[in-house]
């Protein structure tokens, strides 16, 4: 049975990299990111648009952590001493022991540098060790290779695609992605592999 309290603060942290959980101060430290960066939600369905985009996106994510949908972490490299965006855990079905792991997204200083193995190292362990969870599932725009190959590199079975899922920024139908990794499989491998990965 998942053993998951939303409310209780989780702090993950590793040599690499520190998550916690969102607060509206965490404004100023992703602002830069939206103003500067705006490519980088090119695929996403909930893009932050701007300064009060992004503040929005705060709110709504902190929102949903008070209303049991949603659990969002600020991510910060120790390495580069330095925030590098955002990740979240939603989609919670307590029931069922099963949640999503999305909404991640880097600075492009912060991507391919193995900043996003520690991130989802930490976060599966919490979801399988901690909340005893049973399924932890990825979904991504069909088109998003960078994506789609980073969550194949930690280890990800692709499940299937939803044809014309949603609406692209641009107006354009996307498909998604779907794939996960079951509880098991962490304890078969998946975790032993991404500790191999961290330490290459």
């Amino acid at each position: 049975m998942a053993l998951i309290d939303l409310t209780q603060d989780k702090i993950l942290e590793d040599e690499r990299v520190i998550l916690r959980p969102l607060v509206p101060s965490d404004d100023k430290h992703l602002i830069p990111f939206v103003v500067n960066e705006p490519d980088l939600w090119r695929y996403s369905l909930v893009p932050p648009i701007g300064e009060d985009g992004m503040k929005s996106y705060l709110t709504n994510a902190i929102e949903s952590r008070m209303q049991g949908k949603e659990y969002a972490f600020i991510v910060y490299d120790k390495m580069a001493g330095a925030y590098a965006g955002s990740t979240r855990f939603y989609d919670i079905q307590i029931n069922q022991a099963s949640m999503q792991l999305g909404y991640t997204w880097y600075g492009t200083a912060f991507q391919g540098t193995g900043l996003n193995i520690h991130c989802k190292y930490l976060l599966l362990k919490l979801a399988f060790e901690q909340w005893k969870l049973e399924r932890v599932e990825f979904r991504a725009d069909f088109d998003n290779k960078r994506s789609i190959a980073a969550m194949h590199k930690i280890g990800c079975i692709t499940e299937g695609v939803l044809r014309s899922h949603g609406y692209r920024q641009d107006g354009s139908r996307r498909a998604s992605i779907i794939l996960s990794i079951l509880r098991e499989e962490w304890d078969s491998g998946v975790k032993e592999y991404l500790v191999r990965l961290m330490s290459s």
